[in-house]
């Protein structure tokens, strides 16, 4: 499972024109679940997105989680960060799970986030969406399962 966390001044998302998310303060994550995810690789999705210190304390340190702050959070549906670009020019999304079961573990990390207490808004899955943020920073981490 891989998940882009951007940290973000607000964010929102809309199909078709019309906006069906949105958040202040917080964080926006993409999410890619690969095959071979499993509960495990949601725990540590989930633990990180909720619990990494990447808000500035009273010092100006980054200190403070999106819990810490009571801040949002945005989760998207992304399977391109699955691709494998490494041969050719066209990416490969073979490690991307099959729909049916990724848009299952991308509503169980939604209901996660929820269950831990945060604000939590989402996007569509599998929709052709446009994706609006103002990155706070920029501050953006790669969190990867696997690695």
């Amino acid at each position: 499972m891989k998940a882009l966390l951007q940290r973000v001044a607000k964010a929102a998302v809309e199909v078709e024109g019309k906006t069906i998310a949105q958040i202040n303060k917080g964080v926006l994550v993409f999410l890619a679940i690969e095959k071979g995810d499993e509960g495990k690789d949601l725990d540590f999705i989930v633990r990180k997105i909720t619990s990494l210190r990447i808000f500035y304390d009273e010092n100006g340190k980054m200190n403070l989680s999106v819990a810490d702050i009571s801040g949002d959070v945005l989760v998207v549906s992304q399977f391109t960060l699955a691709a494998d670009c490494r041969k050719g020019n066209r990416p490969s999304f073979d490690s991307a799970e099959e729909p049916s079961k990724a848009e299952a573990m991308y509503l169980r990390a939604v209901e996660r986030l929820k269950n831990g207490g945060l604000r939590v808004s989402h996007g569509e899955f599998a929709a052709d969406m446009q994706v609006f943020l103002i990155n706070d920073g920029p501050v953006t981490f790669i969190l990867d399962s696997k690695r």
